[in-house]
């Protein structure tokens, strides 16, 4: 990096220590969670978070979003919901006799898609099909969506009454599945504090503008990994789809389809922006290892067997990761 860039990079670097601090203030514990949501925003990925509710999964977004200078949608799915509530439609003006398009909540930098599988199949899929093409068709008029645009969607336990969960290819559209746990005891006592404190200030300032996101990404962009790196990530996501020809013969009997080639871009993608967090401007092994677990946990479908011998993906990854080496040659 020449002295520009170096200078460029330590500013967005304490931008990015200010938005975690500016969370913080509002959100107890969760840095993992905050964490993962900044490496979506930072490379364009959709990030879905997974856990019982009360978890502060939905304050952590809309602090977040106040965090930053972007315009800011929640969206809260109900079995009722319609394509039409999400995207917009057309409304007839009797004063000018013709239809006019009333453009939805969609129509916003950030979203919050809210308990997304409490809503029927038809409302999933329209909000899937406008991140992954970035526009939306109401009537016959394509308009394209603003940028940057995320969607950061919760979803309850798909067990909970009352869920819809989300199609395997629907899911795959998700950068990372983040499951959030509960807080430890000192945490949860910090939580009780503040919560019960009915004059407690939620307020926190805008730090990051879209023009910082965007000078970020290009940051994230020149991140370097090495080809070995880049095999390594192949070879994890090759090991979801064969995995008996990398002696994972305990897990092969699990597994009933792989990963898609969506596992090793964001893979790529994750890594690359672990490390620019972290201040480096080079992808170590340790990063893919931090992110495989969210970019892969929701990638790999497994058949009964598994279910019967309560065996999950996370359990699958963390195999991989045992057993993969870093430097196989192909």
């Amino acid at each position: 990096m020449d002295a520009v860039e170096v200078e460029k990079h330590q500013g967005h670097k304490e931008k990015i220590r200010q938005v975690i601090s500016e969370v913080g203030k509002v959100v107890v514990g969760q840095e993992y969670m905050v964490h993962r949501l900044l490496i979506g925003l930072f490379t364009n990925g959709h990030i879905l978070l997974e856990g019982v509710p009360g978890l502060a999964k939905t304050l952590t977004i809309s602090t977040l979003a106040q965090v930053l200078h972007l315009d800011f949608q929640r969206i809260q799915f109900t079995p009722d919901l319609l394509p039409a509530d999400l995207v917009g439609t057309m409304i007839y003006n009797q004063k000018d006799g013709k239809f006019e398009v009333k453009k939805g909540p969609i129509f916003a930098n950030i979203i919050l898609a809210d308990e997304i599988n409490r809503s029927p199949a038809k409302v999933q899929s329209a909000l899937l099909e406008a991140m992954q093409e970035k526009t939306v068709t109401i009537g016959e008029t394509t308009f394209k969506l603003d940028r940057p645009f995320l969607v950061m969607a919760t979803q309850n336990p798909v067990d909970q009454e009352g869920t819809y969960p989300l199609p395997e290819a629907q899911v795959d559209r998700f950068m990372m599945k983040v499951f959030v746990n509960y807080p430890s005891k000192d945490q949860e006592m910090e939580i009780m504090r503040r919560i019960s404190n009915m004059k407690f200030d939620f307020h926190v300032d805008t730090v990051l503008t879209k023009d910082d996101i965007f000078g970020i990404r290009e940051q994230v962009n020149r991140v370097k990994i090495s080809e070995s790196l880049e095999r390594y990530i192949i070879e994890l996501v090759y090991a979801t789809r064969k995995p008996l020809e990398y002696k994972l013969n305990e897990q092969a009997q699990y597994i009933q389809f792989g990963a898609s080639p969506r596992a090793s871009i964001n893979l790529n993608l994750a890594a690359k922006a672990l490390a620019y967090m972290e201040g480096r401007d080079y992808v170590l092994p340790e990063d893919i290892k931090e992110v495989a677990l969210d970019v892969m946990n929701h990638r790999i479908l497994l058949n009964y067997e598994a279910e019967a011998d309560n065996v999950t993906t996370t359990d699958i990854v963390k195999a991989l990761l045992l057993k993969v080496p870093i430097n196989k040659s192909v």
